[in-house]
């Protein structure tokens, strides 16, 4: 049997956050409690971004960038019958939308749905063989009239899935959303620990939780712009591609529980990918690598494009099954890639420059 496995609780109140793009309130609350005792200075913006920094007068600047929304659903109307339809928020596979208990966000606090569609009795054998478009779901919140569902919830307000965290192997476990909780707390915590630490820091460092990465990197576009880094990282998921119908001559091989990834590209710097492979043989994590030939689609191309232009690196968490509601992932993975980042914000040394 595997050894219990402590989820930290930082991480578990991101995960149990709902936070759909644009609506990221719930996480905001948890980013604040944990991670804004440990800032010298903490602010907010006009995108829901959350900017903690630490040793303010350094040289060079380093911001450590994770987002903080996930996917959703927004409620876009509702029948004579009260059954509410929606529009997606971020990337969904239609064909697991179906059949999911949902938790809408209103003015008047939560309601719970479950989404629907024709039932598999009910269709023809062509029918059966189809991906049921978006405006064939609904969701069904138990009532009997626009009005009577109007009373409850509004156009506008959004859902996420009634997934909520669970191990189910020692210290592997399934969550709505993964993607990307797991980068923000990685960045708010590599904070938190590079404020306990007795180590002088020549870098400031700033970890961002950005908004709305799931609809186009809007947050990291203003972050990059309001911090102006030299240097910045950007944590996020990616494909773990050890599971069945995964052709590795496609997609790569990454693992499960075999470290962070480091990814090599256009996008990245070649001076930052370095040193982090060097923090990562320095602190002797195990460590994988991704190679991306184009801007990749993650924080990290708004952030590299920034300004004049940052040196921007890639770490992503291994996750199966992403955008679907029960991603999975390692959670040594993401302490494995704690231990990194504090490991590469202590090497930055004094005016560091990683122009090439």
């Amino acid at each position: 049997m595997p050894k219990p496995y402590t989820v930290p609780p930082f991480l578990s109140a991101l995960l149990h956050a709902r936070s759909p793009s644009g609506y990221e309130t719930e996480a905001h609350a948890v980013f604040d409690r944990y991670v804004k005792p440990a800032a010298d200075a903490y602010e907010n913006d006009a995108l829901g971004n959350r900017r903690a920094t630490l040793n303010p007068k350094g040289d060079p600047v380093l911001m450590l960038a994770g987002h903080l929304d996930e996917l959703g659903l927004i409620i876009t109307y509702i029948n004579k019958d009260g059954f509410l339809y929606f529009d997606t928020i971020g990337g969904h596979d239609l064909s697991v939308i179906s059949g999911r208990r949902v938790v809408i966000q209103t003015a008047n606090g939560i309601v719970k749905g479950v989404t629907g569609k024709r039932a598999i009795h009910l269709m023809d054998e062509e029918d059966r063989k189809k991906v049921p478009k978006r405006h064939e779901i609904w969701i069904d919140i138990g009532v009997r009239s626009k009005a009577e569902a109007l009373e409850r919830v509004a156009i506008g307000d959004v859902a996420t899935y009634d997934h909520e965290l669970e191990l189910i192997n020692g210290s592997i476990g399934a969550a709505r959303a993964f993607d990307n909780k797991v980068g923000a707390y990685i960045v708010g915590e590599t904070l938190i620990r590079l404020a306990k630490a007795n180590k002088k820091l020549a870098a400031k460092v700033v970890a961002v939780g950005t908004s709305q990465e799931e609809i186009g990197v809007r947050g990291a576009t203003t972050a990059a712009y309001a911090v102006n880094p030299h240097v910045a990282i950007a944590i996020d998921v990616g494909h773990a591609t050890d599971h069945p119908d995964c052709d590795h001559r496609k997609f790569g091989e990454t693992t499960l529980g075999g470290g962070p990834i480091l990814c090599r590209g256009a996008n990245i710097n070649p001076k930052v990918y370095q040193k982090l492979l060097a923090a990562a043989k320095r602190v002797k994590i195990p460590h994988q690598f991704e190679a991306d030939p184009r801007p990749t689609g993650t924080d990290a191309r708004a952030i590299q494009m920034g300004r004049g232009g940052v040196a921007t690196g890639l770490v992503s968490i291994p996750l199966r099954y992403m955008h679907t509601p029960s991603e999975v992932v390692d959670l040594e993975d993401v302490e494995r890639c704690v231990q990194l980042l504090v490991e590469f914000a202590q090497m930055i040394g004094p005016r560091e420059s990683f122009n090439w």
